[in-house]
């Protein structure tokens, strides 16, 4: 962890660097798309500027260039093919400089690949003089119970979500306060290390520098869950392409993450199979005629399908819309089965509120807000992104909530490990504390 918590550092000081200079990229690698939005920065008056860091409030910068395209070599929200992805993100970079008319240098990237894996540790250390100052920081962070997650994977995010100063818990940040002992609960988020080094050499191959890795659940939940859902507790679940991801939020931090290795590409492949049709055919019928609950009036409502669109004497028939629902509900109900297994396994029952805002670009399928009413048993709402200023309407669906979110964090990024002074001694490798332990005991 020492050396990830170096490179962390690196990476912090290139994105610091590039938001001084007023432009950078964010870059959503999808397995069915990539995204792109070059982001502008101006100085306002709430613009924190301590003399350590720069970091523009949130809302201090504007999209000025925006692209898509369809991913190439990316399966499973990880790549697969590196020289595809490569062409593909040079193709969305490229497109999104010009559109912003300027060169981009530094690019936050985001994946939904890499298994994340969540970790609840504690820490506790005595207040160096009484009164919190940033030393105390890093030691209580340092102090943190660090598992032994395996050399095969890497420590993707460290989010201090409490405080506690002596008898008093709930705090945000202890800094300036007086006290005896000062105590951190953190959630630690670990990813397989192969997706995450295919990305670094990825993106190196671009002749671009990576300012900050982040995974995409994260940026869909602070995309898409409001201020109250974010401090109450709410699940915000990402249904993507290749990935389905789950992000856990409670006092305005992600205290879970996880994600299922199923998404809208399964259901055009359940499709193309069970209906025998191309890929391309089956994801357009899904597209325009798709749904997960059926009525009698869809037994009557006919799709023709054309098994070779290319050839104008091809066989045409006929299925019924009721016919396509009977192959989609079946996955939409895997999939939530899966999502409802993750969020009952994290101790999402244990929140305040438990609502669940569903997004991405599978999301928007007809019906399946009512479905997953009924097998998550929770209240379901569909999330849009924020607005953002000069976003293109085109880019303000719920399939662009990562790439929203990724905007959000360039602009205000939370404080991890990563962003105080920790000693390498500090390291440990001792008993790893329950997840949500302390929402239990605390709330």
């Amino acid at each position: 962890m020492t050396v990830l918590y170096e490179s962390q550092r690196a990476m912090r000081a290139r994105r610091e660097s590039a938001l001084k200079r007023g432009v950078i990229a964010v870059l959503d690698v999808g397995t069915t798309k990539l995204a792109c939005l070059v982001l502008q920065f101006a100085a306002t008056d709430g613009a924190q500027d301590d003399g350590q860091s720069h970091r523009p409030t949130m809302g201090a910068f504007r999209v000025i260039g925006a692209s898509t395209t369809r991913s190439r070599g990316v399966e499973y929200g990880e790549i697969s093919v590196m020289e595809e992805t490569e062409r593909a993100i040079r193709t969305a970079v490229q497109a999104a400089q010009k559109m912003a008319q300027t060169r981009v240098d530094h690019v936050i990237v985001c994946f939904s690949g890499g298994q994340p894996r969540s970790y609840g540790l504690n820490g506790r250390v005595r207040v160096e003089n009484g009164e919190v100052g940033e030393a105390d920081i890093g030691h209580v962070l340092a102090a943190a119970e660090v598992p032994d997650y395996g050399e095969d994977r890497e420590a993707l995010h460290a989010f201090p979500v409490n405080f506690a100063l002596d008898h008093r818990t709930g705090l945000r940040d202890p800094r300036g306060q007086v006290g005896a002992y000062l105590n951190v609960d953190m959630h630690l988020l670990t990813v397989d290390a192969g997706p995450v080094h295919n990305i670094l050499h990825c993106i190196r191959r671009c002749d671009l520098e990576l300012a900050g890795l982040v995974t995409a659940p994260y940026t869909s939940g602070i995309s898409v869950l409001v201020e109250d859902e974010q401090e109450l507790g709410a699940a915000a679940i990402d249904i993507g392409g290749g990935t389905t991801g789950i992000s856990i939020f409670a006092r305005r931090h992600m205290i879970y993450a996880d994600s299922v290795s199923m998404g809208g590409c399964h259901v055009t492949r359940d499709i193309c199979q069970g209906l025998q049709m191309p890929m391309a055919t089956a994801e357009r019928i899904k597209t325009l005629h798709g749904g997960v609950i059926a009525t009698g009036l869809d037994d009557r409502e006919m799709i023709e399908i054309v098994t070779s669109p290319d050839d104008e004497l091809a066989e045409r028939r006929s299925i019924s819309r009721a016919e396509l629902i009977g192959v989609i509900r079946p996955r939409m109900e895997e999939i939530l089965e899966e999502v409802r297994m993750r969020l009952d396994a994290s101790g999402f029952e244990y929140l305040p509120s438990q609502r669940v805002v569903l997004t991405g670009g599978s999301s928007q399928m007809p019906g399946l807000e009512t479905l997953a009413k009924h097998v998550l048993g929770r209240d379901v709402r569909i999330g849009r992104p924020m607005r953002v200023q000069g976003l293109p309407q085109a880019t303000t669906g719920t399939a662009f909530a990562a790439s929203v979110g990724l905007a959000l964090h360039a602009s205000q990024p939370q404080d991890e490990c990563w962003d105080f002074a920790m000693p390498a001694e500090g390291f440990g490798s001792r008993r790893v504390r329950q997840a949500l332990r302390w929402f239990r005991e605390n709330w």
